[in-house]
């Protein structure tokens, strides 16, 4: 039995005062009905409507109205940097992984196959561990278990 329950997530921004934390990587804040520990390892039963991608800042809803509040953790990542940024994205979402793009640099989930393919294309592959907060998906519905974004004529 979980100490906690928590049916619904508020936003980043949309919130404050949480009294608890849970700090998970980004595979872990891809949840619909999962238990889950804080950082002071009591137990909270996720149960959410939909599959639900939670984002760094944002806070669990508990059943009792408190809030405890979602930090990305850090984890073993690539830092990938190089003459042409623009294209080295490309390729990385080509092959639709994950990425946390920024100025001077993209991240990625540690993948010796594609950090080997990008050295090839003249980028400079870091191993790091920092938070991964990676882009939302295409049409920014975040991500999906496949490529079948459940589209059909009637959705446009």
């Amino acid at each position: 039995m979980a100490d906690y329950t928590c049916t619904e997530v508020l936003k980043s921004g949309a919130w404050t005062g949480s009294f608890e934390l849970c700090v998970l990587t980004y595979d872990e804040r891809f949840l619909r009905r999962k238990v889950i520990k804080t950082v002071h390892d009591e137990t909270v039963l996720v149960d959410l409507a939909h599959t639900t991608s939670l984002d760094h800042n944002d806070a669990l809803l508990l059943d009792d109205g408190r809030l405890i509040e979602v930090i990305a953790a850090e984890e073993p990542l690539l830092a990938i940097s190089g003459k042409d940024l623009v294209r080295l994205a490309w390729h990385v979402g080509n092959r639709h992984t994950p990425c946390q793009i920024e100025a001077t640099r993209l991240l990625i989930q540690r993948d010796k196959v594609i950090g080997h393919m990008l050295e090839h294309l003249g980028a400079t592959v870091t191993e790091i561990s920092e938070p991964f907060t990676p882009e939302g998906g295409a049409y920014g519905h975040g991500r999906t278990h496949s490529h079948d974004h459940g589209h059909t004529a009637h959705d446009h």
